[in-house]
């Protein structure tokens, strides 16, 4: 499920006030910020620093103690960062390391909401599609089922699930109803997010042609380009950009700078970037070097709905 709340910035939050250091309720919770606008917050702040305090993310949050320190547990929970003794330090993570699809779809996920609407304003009734894994591209195909007369491939169960789910017939028949999207689940071996990998996904991806590939990915960078730390993965989303006129990364702006263990394709190979506008703006520069179309979803430029015209 995606989630409709907005995108909050440090300015959202308001003038701090002074709180008594070691008095738990000397503030009171800021009811102007939902529990995911302050982890997402919280979470900016020890990646933009290297580590926050307790005591600092109170004063700037304007909330309880308590509060902070639930939010601590539950982005710790999730693998999001590492809590310390008064506070918490980013989370130093393997370039094999690969998460599982529930700890990652808890994480960004009003970013993955709005990068959802934005990119599924380019895909057309009629047209084939793919779908690579990942919760982002997880939070795209629910907005695609609105799509009429898809051909879709995808190597990511829990996509293929959302068309099988939402496109029945009246009464949650076996039959699809009219316009419903053809799917294409092409086999392999399953990941930990949920992807079918291999030997017999290759072979399927490599004798088809798509119009447009929707890609989700570990991690982007001007040096690495796109990457995984799944080997397997790696070469399965090179067979994915290989078979696709069109190749649109959906990545929100955690996966900036982020390296895995195996890149698949270059910046130069990628012709869509759409991220979310908590992208700070020399990356924005940076990446406008590299690719001909950056999208950033949510801002006026892009439309009031999100969505981009079409290409």
């Amino acid at each position: 499920m995606t989630c409709a709340a907005t995108l909050a910035t440090w300015e959202d939050v308001g003038p701090a006030r002074v709180v008594d250091e070691g008095t738990e309720d000397a503030v009171g919770d800021n009811q102007n910020l939902l529990a995911e606008q302050r982890r997402a917050l919280i979470l900016e702040e020890v990646r933009r620093r290297g580590g926050a305090r307790v005591n600092e993310l109170t004063r700037k949050l304007m909330v309880s103690d308590m509060t902070v320190r639930r939010d601590l547990d539950a982005l710790a929970r999730q693998g999001a960062l590492e809590k310390v003794h008064g506070g918490a330090v980013p989370l130093a993570e393997a370039s094999t390391h690969e998460p599982g699809f529930e700890a990652k779809s808890s994480l960004e996920l009003s970013a993955k909401a709005e990068i959802a609407r934005a990119a599924a304003g380019m895909a057309q009734p009629g047209s084939a599609i793919a779908l690579s894994g990942g919760t982002t591209t997880y939070a795209l195909a629910q907005h695609l089922v609105d799509v009429p007369d898809l051909t879709v491939v995808t190597n990511s169960v829990r996509v293929a699930d959302v068309f099988h789910t939402r496109q029945r017939g009246p009464g949650g028949g076996r039959t699809p109803r009219p316009g419903a999207a053809t799917v294409v689940l092409t086999g392999g071996v399953r990941t930990p997010s949920d992807s079918l990998v291999g030997p017999v996904a290759d072979a399927a991806i490599r004798t088809l042609h798509f119009d447009v590939l929707f890609l989700g990915v570990h991690g982007i960078s001007p040096e690495a380009g796109l990457s995984t730390p799944n080997l397997a993965e790696a070469e399965t989303n090179r067979r994915f950009v290989g078979s696709a006129r069109r190749v649109v990364v959906v990545a929100d702006h955690t996966k900036w700078g982020t390296v895995g263990l195996s890149s698949f394709a270059s910046l130069e190979q990628v012709d869509t970037l759409v991220t979310d506008g908590a992208l700070p703006s020399e990356v924005r520069a940076e990446i406008e070097e590299h690719l001909p179309d950056l999208v950033v979803a949510g801002e006026p430029e892009n439309g009031a709905d999100g969505e981009v015209p079409e290409a």
